[in-house]
């Protein structure tokens, strides 16, 4: 079952999903910016922040791409919001974190402007299980261990929930 829902944002459609941490919201923020951390369950960084662009490698792709990143928004430990820089617009990613506390636990919602030529039910799915990695770092302090596998299967109901044709 999908986590992700279509959302419109000051005007553009949103991809949106939700996890919840058993975890301070600092932790959660540590997951998201520190270069080692985000290493454990999605990609690692280099560069210097402050001049508001760092060059990110893929940790789990094919070629392990790397790209330069646009630091848009960056509120510690609340809201991060980056963008790839591309030549065809096509093939920019706006990236949406945001964090809050809910008694003990942190909760993330995160969204994907759905801009691009990439459909919603390849990129969907593949939040699902980039997320649910991040869930299993922070839970075990470890690289995260979740395989791609049974993830592909969602892409169907992405489709549907999101019109068929919608893109990422």
């Amino acid at each position: 079952m999908i986590t992700g829902r279509p959302e419109q944002r000051d005007g553009q459609d949103h991809l949106v999903l939700d996890r919840t941490f058993a975890a301070p919201i600092e932790d959660v923020w540590a997951a998201l910016t520190e270069s080692e951390r985000l290493g454990r369950w999605f990609c690692t960084w280099t560069g210097d922040p402050e001049t508001g662009r760092v060059e990110v490698t893929w940790a789990f792709e094919d070629d392990a791409p790397v790209e330069t990143y646009v630091i848009e928004e960056c509120a510690a430990p609340h809201h991060l919001r980056v963008r790839n820089l591309h030549d065809d617009a096509g093939q920019v990613w706006i990236l949406d974190a945001r964090l809050r506390e809910e008694g003990d636990r942190t909760v993330l919602t995160f969204a994907q402007a759905l801009t691009g030529d990439h459909p919603v039910s390849d990129v969907g799915p593949g939040w699902e299980f980039y997320l649910d990695r991040l869930v299993d770092s922070v839970r075990t302090g470890q690289v995260s261990s979740l395989e791609w596998s049974g993830y592909e299967a969602m892409s169907a109901e992405y489709a549907a929930a999101f019109g068929g044709a919608a893109k990422a």
